[in-house]
């Protein structure tokens, strides 16, 4: 699979620690909203996906590198990468980088896709994988 999707944020004072630089786990919630920004553009988005598809995405499996720190005011760019497709679970490489091009982190993440009734493994729905991979 090699289909990608771009989505850009600014990081805002609320995102840093005391050291000025961007807290670690905001790298995660900026990987979560690219991921949700790119079902969103292919038209699944959540509300959608949970109300009328009966499924729902839950991160199953995360291992992040960060690399370099981002600052105060940065445009930062998430990278999400779908890497493979199994019948329940999509596999992302997401990448950050800074307005200069630096890499700032990189991470595998393994979303699930669950019932919402039950909380159990779903098949994901063939047409989310049909627009995700034909995207443009």
């Amino acid at each position: 699979m090699s289909k990608e999707f771009s989505w850009q944020v600014r990081v805002y004072y609320e995102d840093t620690d005391a050291a000025g630089v961007v807290f670690y786990a905001n790298y995660l919630r900026y990987m979560e909203r690219a991921r949700t920004e790119w079902l969103r553009h292919v038209g699944f988005e959540h509300k959608y996906l949970q109300d009328e598809l009966g499924v729902l995405f839950a991160v199953k499996k995360l291992s992040i590198d960060y690399k370099k720190p981002g600052q105060l005011d940065d445009l930062l760019t998430v990278k999400s990468h779908l890497l493979e497709q199994r019948g329940a679970s999509l596999i992302f490489q997401q990448t950050i980088s800074n307005s200069f091009d630096e890499l700032l982190s990189q991470a595998e993440v393994k979303v699930a896709c669950l019932n919402t009734e039950t909380l159990k493994a779903s098949p994901i729905p063939e047409n989310l994988v049909t627009e995700l991979i034909n995207d443009s």
